[in-house]
């Protein structure tokens, strides 16, 4: 299935194509903050539909290896993007910013980031 997913202003709009068998909730310090449910596509199934040079930032913390993207306008963060450990370019997607889900619908599995 083909989602279409957005920051709050729309200044950072996507498209990602998958089945969202679940969702991922962090406790890090990052995700606690941001209250992100996580889910996990090969960069090869996420497309970036708006310009990324004026509006996308990134953030990295820790181990620098999670580039957290957010809208400079409005500041939502939509998605994330690293590598997985099998070094398969990988994207996060916040569901909360893609449109029509049902989050109640999808299971979240609870991961402790914090002790990592």
């Amino acid at each position: 299935m083909k989602y279409k997913g957005s920051c709050h202003c729309g200044k950072i709009a996507f498209e990602v194509e998958g089945e969202i068998q679940g969702a991922l909730a962090c406790n890090c310090s990052m995700c606690q903050r941001k209250g992100s449910l996580l889910w996990f596509v090969p960069r090869t199934q996420f497309t970036l539909l708006t310009p990324e040079d004026d509006n996308v930032g990134a953030y990295l913390f820790n181990k620098h290896a999670i580039h957290h993207r957010f809208c400079k306008t409005c500041g939502i963060h939509p998605f994330a993007e690293a590598t997985d450990p099998k070094g398969v370019p990988t994207i996060a997607v916040n569901i909360r910013c893609l449109e029509g889900i049902d989050l109640d619908a999808v299971p979240v599995k609870h991961f402790d980031g914090r002790s990592r």
